[in-house]
Order: C-alpha cells, then structure tokens, then sequence
C-alpha cells in the first residue's frame, strides 16, 4: 500500500497551533481546541491529518469474540492517510494498544488521538506510532467496549469533529480545523508565520517590541 499524499496535511505541517488558534480565532471560531488532558505520546512529534471519527460505548459483559470481531473489522476501515479520531465514551479501558497500532500503521494511518486511555505504551513509543490520549492502563476492550459508528461527527470536550476535519496536534496542544474551512485558514497561517519572522528578526536586530508590532501588525 502507497502512502497518499495530501499537500494540506504537508502544509500543516509546517505551522504549529498557536498561530493556527490565533487564525481561527479571528476567524470567529470558538471550541476547537481539544481538552488539555489529551496529550501525546510523542510530545515532540507533530500529528497534522483528517480525521477518521469513531464513536464507541462500554458495554460490560459483552461477548469477547463479538468485541474482538467488532474491533478489527473497525480497524480495516480506516482510510490510508487519516487520524484515527475515538470517542470511546470510557475512561477506563485501553482503545490503543500495540497490535492495533501496527495494524493502523502498515494502513498509513497518521496517529492515533483517544478521549480515554491507551496501553502498551513501550512496543507504541518502540513503532514511532504517535498516540494521544488521557493516560493509560492495562485493560483493554474485550468482553468491555463495542463500536457504534464511524465517519459521524464526535465530539471531544467542546469541540465538534466531523469526518474529514483536519487536526493539527503540538506540544501546546490539538486543534480541529473544519474541513471547508482548512485551505484558507492555512494560508493565513504560513502569513502569519511569515510576518513572525519579521517581528523576530526586527527584535534580533535591536527594535524595541512595541515597535516592531505596529511596524507588521504581528506579535
């Protein structure tokens, strides 16, 4: 399987969410951060892509084949070049673990981000295979957790995600950028960034702070 390429995905790569907050809060975007409390694996590791949602329940006593038949048909699902977006509705079982994270990765998925836990954290971190998620623990789904959905819009703290969004995630944290929306919130990213140069540049070489703001209107 070829990994796809996406000239978005390359871009957002190259910006980082502060100034993709700032562009979309001026923008008059509210509630596209993720909860803090979600972090990744990799801090130092960018994970920018569109997202494949998944929506999920708890389900104790359920039948352990029927979760596990359940869980890799949900696997061999997920689209070549996506993020693996889980709203698994449990903070108490693992919904990232080190066969799933091999699966996804030979797929080309992204990365992984998880509003609950995730487990084999050493064989995850050994893959390169970047994970957020809240925390983790041993337990895993069989017997406990089954699918609901896919490709429907979640929700994960206040931010709304539909299918195809695109997330860009950083040591600061996770934005969601609506799809509809990324290609001109991009652009206005890289100017900012452009213009950030100059105020940098401007203060490297001795302009006082306030003046190098009202010189690009940048700070």
């Amino acid at each position: 399987m070829t990994p796809p390429t996406d000239p978005i995905t390359e871009r957002l790569q190259g910006c980082y969410t502060g100034v993709l907050h700032d562009v979309m809060r001026d923008a008059g975007l509210r509630d596209f951060v993720l909860p803090p409390e979600i972090r990744p694996i990799l801090p130092e590791r960018r994970l920018c892509g569109p997202a494949f949602t998944i929506l999920g329940n708890r389900v104790p006593g359920a039948d352990p084949h029927q979760t596990l038949l359940a869980w890799t048909g949900l696997l061999s699902t997920a689209p070549p070049g996506h993020i693996w977006v889980c709203q698994p509705n449990d903070h108490t079982i693992a919904h990232m673990g080190e066969l799933s994270a091999e699966t996804l990765q030979a797929r080309h998925i992204r990365g992984a981000i998880v509003d609950g836990l995730s487990r084999d954290i050493d064989f995850l971190l050994d893959l390169g295979f970047q994970t957020w998620c809240r925390g983790f623990t041993p337990r895993d789904i069989v017997g406990n957790w089954l699918p609901e959905a896919t490709d429907i819009p979640i929700v994960i703290g206040t931010a709304r995600i539909n299918p195809g969004d695109y997330l860009c995630g950083d040591r600061d944290g996770c934005v969601v950028i609506p799809n509809d929306m990324v290609a001109d919130i991009v652009s206005q990213a890289e100017a900012a960034i452009a213009k950030e140069d100059l105020v940098r540049r401007a203060i490297l070489n001795g302009v006082d702070p306030q003046q190098a703001y009202l010189r690009h209107g940048k700070f």
